[in-house]
């Protein structure tokens, strides 16, 4: 699977750049991350919970960062595996670029999945993906800049009717 697109990050690039190497901050934007440990020189360690249609795991893995540029680029590979689920594993070239209102934030993803997860056929896969992307980088948005709202960015308004799950995953508890 690959997949390609861009998010407007309303923080500068230092701050985004910082907030990537975190595992606190990756903690509380990857959805159903239980940990992740560890420092960006030694690699990160996780664990998360997801349910991909049918097939619900737990996904241990590691996770290394290459080609470390501060505050423009990285890359990130990484390994899960989920039991009788199966595995995934891929990499991304993260980039940043200043923009008007923060961080225009840019990637490009290879990954591959194995076992039951890939019986489930690329169009759950690839869906599941963009939903799984589209929820970090708008956790990654709150937890950087707790009230976009006054924005005035009409498109911004209009990414508010997919946030109704968005109080249960970043809940203040």
């Amino acid at each position: 699977m690959q997949m390609s697109d861009q998010k407007e990050i309303a923080a500068d690039p230092a701050t985004v750049y910082a907030a990537l190497l975190t595992p606190e901050v990756l903690q509380a934007c990857v959805p159903g991350a239980q940990e992740v440990t560890g420092t960006p020189e030694e690699g990160f360690e996780a664990s998360v919970t997801q349910k991909v249609g049918p097939v619900k795991a737990t996904f241990k893995g590691q996770v290394i960062l290459s080609d470390l540029v501060e505050n423009e680029k990285l890359t990130i590979r990484g390994e899960g595996k989920g039991g009788a689920a199966g595995f995934a594993k891929g990499g991304a070239t993260v980039t940043l670029a200043p923009s008007e209102t923060g961080t225009l934030l840019s990637y490009d993803v290879d990954a591959k999945v194995g076992g039951k997860l890939a019986q489930l056929g690329s169009r759950i896969i690839d869906g599941f993906a963009k939903k799984m992307a589209d929820q970090f980088f708008a956790n990654l948005q709150a937890h950087l800049a707790p009230e976009p709202a006054e924005s005035g960015d009409g498109e911004a308004a209009g990414e508010g009717e997919k946030k109704g799950w968005f109080s249960k995953v970043t809940g203040r508890g």
